[in-house]
């Protein structure tokens, strides 16, 4: 009894000194404590994402990746995996394991090791949030008081989801969501539960128990996590074999980007850190931009393919290096594909060498494509570069374009003909490897282009490309390149002339001019391109045809000063619009979006709307933190102030754009640009004639205008258009401004050939044309609306004076009322002058 006795005695002093010691170190290390409150509104750090405005994945910014989840929202056999491996008495202890600890401690006796873990699932989310990683006793004090803290001031499942949310699981993936997409390319709910095992078992070694750095170390380590599942009962047997004997196959998958447009992600991370700040990059804000994804995709594909045929029908360049030559060994297959690891790939060019030239095929090594053969057909275009202006002669074999060491750039072409059911496989990867693709020998372009949609009620950017290839050039040429705009200036010069009394019928001389300059000591003499005359012009044709002396004849009529000051209602800078005549011609410079929202003005009936390209922005679990709310076009019943921007008395929100036209002037210079596609005249009398856009005729619809531009020596080529709520503009041009676009001589190898002075029509058209064909697939054409006020009188074509003869010399035009003519081409009385805006126009072309 004396000896129990004194054995209660000595347990009880070492338990008031065990409590007095734990005490004393929790008083001691109180001031150092956090405040775990704080995981109540805890943020997680998640990257900011850029969608389009259906919803497609842009880009992702940010340096973790982050797929934040709810605990309902994750599979149970992974929480299972989780809690069997780090914690299998999470929902028994309080914050630590006195048992897991004591036997942590007899391992280590045991084996003179730490085999085994002994921190809990909430002091790993103490030292997440709170604490670091070295491995001192006081850092363990911290955190297991840390943890008894939590488990107080949350329930095990707010702990469990933090957890499961905030850990690192290697490659920059924090969080069981973003770790399924990283290493499987899969959501949670679609892993299988050797893949689950496989996550479950990354925190004991994230950098180095993974399985892209190491298949063996990564199944041995999941086979280990299906072994505790299995020991704590939440898998059976047959579970347990049918998940170990399961493959493990995994890959880096970086963000699931659904559309490629990289200029309008870096516009939306810009404003994104102008308006949140830097913080932006780990808030896991959504960015939905104005991009419409059809519309993008057809911009993509429209601008680059066009830019490529520009650069290709000027010649091959050559070789980009040739690794080897003649008399020195060939590299073999795996340094060459090693070498081409190291190369960059722009879109759809990739680098690739030549191996073997044949009469009139070459073998090449492809970047991560492997051997591929070029056909004679898909390298025959190459004729040599000599100048912008010279080309060599057509090659006749295949030695003429490429020798083996080559490093070239080849593009894939696919045959879009093969029948879907010849592709059995359902996997987007494997199913564009089944799909037969050729290969044609390419090349960089040296020139650029830039290419902008956007929706004419509102302003909305609906498809931007700022240039060739954003990981080639960053350099936005959309909304940085500020450009002469050659003849695109025009439509705003005969808006002008008809806000000061001019008609489409009112004739302007086409004739030479030649006029003396005292400051500069030379003649100014503006021609015509081609330098052709016809004497006195309606403007409908000076506009269509991009007559110089007309437009320059206008702007002497409408005044300098006037013009100028008038051209700032469309959102042109003064200051960007020089004093001088060669303002007629183009000499002033705007960026692409800039001439793309100006054209918008003709397009929408006359009212200013400033582009944007951000839609809206949501906070990581959908709460909408900002929209846009751009001014909107009201046509009537319309509150509004003096400045004409007001207010609707259902939404005090609304702001309404301000007319800086009238309807009438924006429905007569669409009249104009619909006659630079279709023309005019009879063609079955001998007076047909075509508008320097009529290659847009391909397109079949009478609901589209435009108007090509060509600066002097044709060192920007535009053509700006629109349709049904659409207006587009496409550029072509080097960087280097002293450069001109050149000329080209005929190259029968090239289907569809282009040659001749490149030019808007030429140059930045096609791409245009392209867009819009895909654009306007599904859009219904659109009837034209004829605004109040617009009447139509039968004149006679050559003189613009009205006619009674219904026969090829006469057609129907638009007058703003009171601004028709009141006379006669000859003598004689029609009693049917007007017709009503409903009538047939096909008379008018």
């Amino acid at each position: 009894m004396k000896f129990i006795k004194r054995l209660v005695i000595f347990s009880l002093i070492c338990t008031f000194l065990g409590v007095t010691t734990i005490f004393g170190f929790y008083l001691y290390v109180k001031p150092e404590l956090p405040d775990v409150a704080t995981l109540k509104d805890v943020k997680l750090q998640t990257p900011m994402q850029v969608y389009s405005q259906d919803g497609k994945l842009i880009a992702q910014f940010g340096e973790k990746r982050r797929i934040p989840l709810k605990l309902d929202q994750m599979p149970k056999e992974l929480i299972d995996a989780f809690i069997a491996t780090e914690d299998s008495r999470f929902y028994e202890h309080y914050g630590f394991d006195p048992i897991g600890i004591a036997r942590a401690a007899v391992a280590v006796m045991i084996s003179g090791s730490a085999t085994q873990g002994a921190s809990t699932i909430t002091q790993q989310l103490a030292r997440n949030f709170f604490l670091s990683n070295e491995k001192k006793i006081m850092r363990k004090i911290k955190e297991i008081f840390i943890a008894v803290h939590i488990e107080q001031l949350l329930t095990k499942d707010e702990i469990l989801e933090l957890y499961l949310n905030k850990i690192y699981l290697g490659y920059r993936s924090y969080g069981v969501g973003a770790a399924a997409q990283v290493y499987f390319g899969k959501e949670v709910k679609d892993l299988t539960l050797g893949e689950m095992a496989t996550i479950a078992g990354l925190p004991k070694a994230p950098s180095t128990m993974n399985p892209i750095y190491s298949i063996k170390r990564a199944t041995k380590r999941r086979n280990v996590v299906l072994a505790r599942m299995l020991d704590e009962n939440y898998i059976t047997r047959e579970q347990y074999e049918q998940a170990k004997a399961e493959p493990l196959v995994a890959k880096y998958h970086g963000a699931e980007v659904e559309l490629n447009a990289p200029y309008v992600a870096e516009l939306a991370r810009a404003w994104m850190v102008k308006h949140y700040g830097d913080d932006v990059y780990t808030s896991g804000k959504k960015v939905y931009t104005t991009v419409n994804s059809k519309l993008q995709e057809a911009a993509n594909h429209a601008a680059v393919n066009n830019l490529l045929a520009y650069d290709e029908r000027h010649g091959y360049r050559g070789a980009i290096k040739q690794l080897w030559k003649d008399d020195q060994p060939a590299w073999d297959t795996d340094k060459i594909e090693d070498y081409l690891t190291d190369q960059p790939t722009y879109g759809e060019l990739y680098p690739a060498v030549v191996t073997q030239v044949n009469d009139q095929t070459a073998q090449v090594t492809v970047k991560n494509h492997g051997q591929q053969v070029i056909a004679w057909q898909d390298m025959n275009w190459a004729r040599r570069f000599i100048t912008d202006n010279r080309q060599g002669p057509l090659p006749e074999t295949a030695s003429d374009i490429l020798s083996p060491g080559d490093q070239i750039w080849v593009q894939p072409l696919t045959d879009d003909k093969q029948e879907s059911e010849d592709l059995p496989s359902e996997d987007p990867e494997v199913l564009n490897e089944q799909r037969f693709t050729h290969w044609k020998l390419s090349q960089v372009p040296n020139a650029n282009t830039a290419f902008v949609a956007m929706n004419p009620e509102n302003g909305a950017v609906k498809a931007l490309v700022g240039g060739f290839n954003f990981v080639h050039n960053k350099f936005n040429r959309a909304t940085q390149s500020v450009r002469q705009v050659g003849s695109s200036i025009k439509p705003f010069i005969y808006s002008a002339a008809i806000d000061s009394g001019m008609t489409l019928a009112t004739l302007i001389n086409d004739a030479p001019i030649n006029q003396w300059d005292k400051s500069q000591g030379t003649a100014w003499r503006p021609q015509n391109s081609p330098p052709t005359y016809g004497g006195p012009t309606r403007i409908r044709i000076g506009l269509a045809q991009s007559k110089n002396v007309m437009a320059v004849r206008t702007l002497r009529e409408v005044g300098l000063d006037k013009t100028r000051h008038y051209l700032t209602r469309f959102g042109f800078d003064l200051d960007k619009l020089p004093r001088s005549e060669t303002i007629a011609l183009g000499a002033g410079s705007l960026t692409p979006v800039k001439l793309a929202q100006g054209y918008s003005v003709f397009a929408n009936g006359g009212y200013y709307v400033q582009h944007f390209y951000i839609n809206r922005v949501e906070g990581p679990f959908g709460d909408v933190e900002y929209k846009a709310n751009p001014k909107i076009i009201c046509r009537k019943d319309c509150q509004t102030n003096k400045d004409n921007a007001g207010f609707d008395e259902h939404d005090a929100n609304t702001e309404y754009a301000p007319q800086v036209i009238s309807a009438q002037n924006a429905f007569l210079v669409r009249e104009m640009m619909y006659s630079n596609i279709w023309g005019g005249g009879n063609w079955s009398h001998g007076t047909g004639w075509n508008g320097t856009g009529w290659r847009a005729q391909v397109l079949h619809r009478r609901d589209i205008g435009g108007k090509t531009g060509t600066t002097n020596d044709s060192k920007d080529a535009w053509y700006d258009g629109f349709a049904p709520d659409l207006v587009a503009t496409a550029w072509v041009g080097f960087d280097d401004h002293s450069r001109d676009l050149g000329h080209t001589t005929p190259n029968p190898n090239i289907k569809d050939d282009i040659h001749g002075a490149e030019a808007g029509a030429k140059t930045a058209q096609p791409a245009w044309i392209e867009f819009m064909k895909h654009a306007l697939a599904d859009v219904p054409h659109q009837n034209k609306q004829i605004p109040d006020g617009i009447i139509r009188v039968r004149i006679d074509r050559a003189t613009g004076l009205l006619t009674n003869k219904p026969d090829y010399t006469s057609m129907f035009e638009y007058f703003i009322k009171g601004t028709e003519p009141k006379e006669y081409v000859s003598d004689g009385v029609s009693d049917n002058i007007y017709t009503t805006p409903s009538g047939d126009d096909s008379s008018l072309f």
